[in-house]
């Protein structure tokens, strides 16, 4: 983890932009998309890269394409002092997608998806038969109002201290 914040400007938002846009472009092709040279695009990624902004480059999957159409988010509750043994076992259960500490009635949020609620179900007795686990309320997902993203965080965020740093164009 980056040990001081990374700021990006309006150069870097336009290439994340494309490359989100573009997701098979690549460095030459970035270049033409925004009007820079390439050895400005290789710069900017590995800039992007090493400060731990850009994670990575895997395909984008929909798992209710691949089969698995219901999603649910999972509270749990855990004993105290077990968050590093919970989160080793929630590795152990395939369905669990993400598990996020939190603050609140609950101590550990899970996103996980299923093939059907019977295979929910399972999963859901699997995560409430963990010894660590005293307790675990769920919410099943119907329908997706705003998809995973972080572009318009980051634009917005540019946007506001534009007057600090130069466009590119």
């Amino acid at each position: 983890m980056p040990s001081r914040t990374f700021e990006l400007d309006n150069l870097d938002i336009s290439l994340l932009t494309a490359m989100l846009e573009n997701p098979r472009a690549g460095e030459l092709e970035l270049s033409r998309l925004i009007s820079v040279a390439r050895a400005t695009v290789h710069a900017r990624l590995k800039r992007m890269e090493e400060a731990g902004v850009i994670t990575g480059y895997g395909p984008d999957l929909d798992l209710a394409a691949a089969g698995y159409a219901v999603t649910a988010f999972v509270t749990l509750e855990i004993a105290q002092g077990a968050l590093a043994d919970t989160a080793s076992a929630l590795l152990s259960v395939p369905g669990v997608l993400e598990a996020y500490a939190t603050t609140g009635p609950g101590d550990v949020l899970c996103k996980v998806a299923a093939k059907s609620h019977l295979a929910l179900q399972q999963t859901l007795l699997q995560l409430s038969s963990l010894p660590m686990v005293v307790r675990s309320t769920s919410i099943v997902a119907l329908s997706v109002v705003v998809a995973p993203r972080s572009l318009a965080l980051l634009s917005a965020e540019t946007t506001l201290s534009s007057a600090r740093a130069p466009s590119h164009r």
